[in-house]
């Protein structure tokens, strides 16, 4: 090989990103979900309910695309 071309170093050009704390996060997100009270809860469920029989029920239909000439 050409001793002229220095060899790149992966370690260098990786961006320098902080590490994700998923663990942290899933915590944080549970213990938003115990506070909630047991209305708040089945309000949500209720209207997460809703959506789903929405979209259960929705017919999708498509009409060909045609260029208009």
């Amino acid at each position: 090989m050409d001793t002229s071309i220095k060899e790149i170093n992966t370690a260098e050009n990786l961006l320098n990103e902080p590490s994700a704390d998923y663990e942290k996060a899933e915590m944080d997100l549970l213990r938003d979900a115990l506070r909630r009270t047991y209305t708040e809860r089945f309000l949500f469920a209720t209207r997460l309910y809703k959506i789903q029989q929405t979209l259960h029920s929705a017919k999708i239909t498509h009409k060909p695309y045609t260029p208009v000439k």
